[in-house]
């Protein structure tokens, strides 16, 4: 069998993992040099793909490649841009396999969340009906955690790790000075239609750090009078509260609390700014000093407290892309299963794409407390395993030392350009 080359690229709101996934198909497919030749990495994701414009991964140390392990952020770029329908803008999927035919690339491994799962899936379905032999692998990637099928999504983890120690730290500041200085303190976190990320913040209390939390999930329509009336009861006994909300709260006619009223380029309701919208109630209604705060990309930048956990699920899977590859597999996303909480086992699966694309894993009703502003033990134990153990970067000079690619431009071999 020829031996041909692969295309990876990142997709979407970058992760403090997802390089580790790409050092995960990279060393893999070098692993098997046999069988694929070179790795092509598109710059700014799939654009790259569509402009021609290509990086060359061989022109990597094998040591850049494996620094990328505990380097945050997209390595080649990414971008948020959503291909159409292949009725819409069938061009546009043409172009990726004119672009692939003439790199002989046979593997493509595509980094991100289910909008790239579906980009995925509908390369595979074009490939096949131009009778160009393409395995179109999708590998797992997205914060909010809202992926079906995989038990947990790579960069997930880390964020929660973030969350929850950033709630704590907080938490002890705000009590510190509650008596005669701040006395709500409120954090947004991201999370557009699931609470995942907004869930993390209540593992900041446990028996040991009882902490007074609230928090406001998208599943649960958000409800004024309850919400200032848990703050006000907690402020009450404990002296203090913090608050954990969602950016994609929604208010009982349905819209975010945060909506801007702007879209980003996936058509998405671009929000932020739903903690201060929260922090005005409490100042308004109940007279209390407060303070808020946007995790924003801090949350998913934070690669010096990333989870062990995550960075490895992410390298597996990675790694794990390139071997359902090299087995056959197409139009497929390897997947995390778990086999148990205590302790913490997990193994790789496989899923269909027809079965990933366009679908959201919400926060279960069995994971939020009846209240509608807590967690519980089902979620705790759930979310635990995913923020364990630490995979600090190395540091020099007090800072971590992250790795920047050359990222080598490979020749162009097309005459046409295409605009995007």
């Amino acid at each position: 069998m020829k031996k041909r080359n692969a295309f990876y690229a990142q997709s979407g709101g970058v992760t403090a993992v997802i390089n580790a996934s790409a050092a995960g198909v990279i060393e893999t497919a070098r692993k098997n040099a046999g069988k694929i030749g070179k790795v092509y990495a598109g710059r700014n994701g799939i654009i790259g793909a569509l402009t021609e414009d290509l990086i060359d991964t061989s022109r990597e140390s094998d040591a850049a490649i494996t620094a990328l392990k505990h380097t945050p952020a997209g390595a080649f770029g990414s971008c948020r841009y959503k291909l159409k329908g292949l009725e819409e803008n069938r061009a546009q999927y043409e172009r990726l396999i004119e672009v692939f035919r003439a790199h002989d690339i046979g593997y493509f491994f595509y980094n991100g969340g289910g909008d790239s799962a579906d980009t995925c899936l509908k390369v595979s379905q074009l490939s096949e009906k131009l009778g160009y032999p393409l395995q179109a692998i999708h590998v797992p990637k997205t914060v909010d955690n809202d992926l079906p099928i995989t038990d947990v999504c790579p960069g997930f983890g880390s964020v929660a790790k973030y969350i929850a120690v950033s709630t704590r730290e907080a938490s002890f500041d705000v009590a510190s000075m509650a008596k005669t200085s701040t006395k709500v303190f409120v954090l947004e976190v991201m999370g557009r239609h699931a609470g995942w990320i907004a869930a993390a913040g209540g593992l900041a209390s446990d028996k040991k750090h009882p902490i007074p939390v609230v928090i406001l999930f998208p599943e649960v329509t958000f409800d004024r009078e309850k919400f200032l009336a848990k703050v006000k009861a907690n402020v009450e006994q404990h002296g203090y509260c913090t608050v954990v909300v969602s950016e994609g709260v929604k208010g009982p006619d349905g819209k975010f609390l945060s909506d801007q009223g702007l879209r980003d380029a996936f058509g998405h309701a671009q929000l932020g700014g739903v903690a201060p919208v929260i922090a005005s109630l409490v100042k308004e209604e109940l007279k209390l000093k407060y303070h808020w705060a946007v995790a924003d990309y801090l949350q998913r930048a934070a690669r010096h407290i990333a989870s062990k956990t995550d960075v490895e699920q992410a390298y597996a899977l990675g790694r794990a892309a390139v071997q359902l590859a090299l087995k056959g597999h197409n139009a497929v996303m390897p997947t995390v299963v778990r086999l148990s909480n205590r302790p913490y086992k997990w193994k790789i699966g496989e899923a269909a794409l027809a079965d990933v694309a366009n679908r959201e894993k919400m926060m279960p009703a069995e994971f939020i407390t009846p209240d509608g502003f807590g967690i519980t033990e089902a979620c705790r134990k759930y979310l635990l395993p995913l923020i364990a153990g630490e995979a600090y970067p190395p540091y020099v000079d007090g800072l971590p030392d992250y790795v920047r690619l050359k990222n080598v431009a490979v020749k162009k071999r097309l005459k046409t350009e295409f605009k995007v």
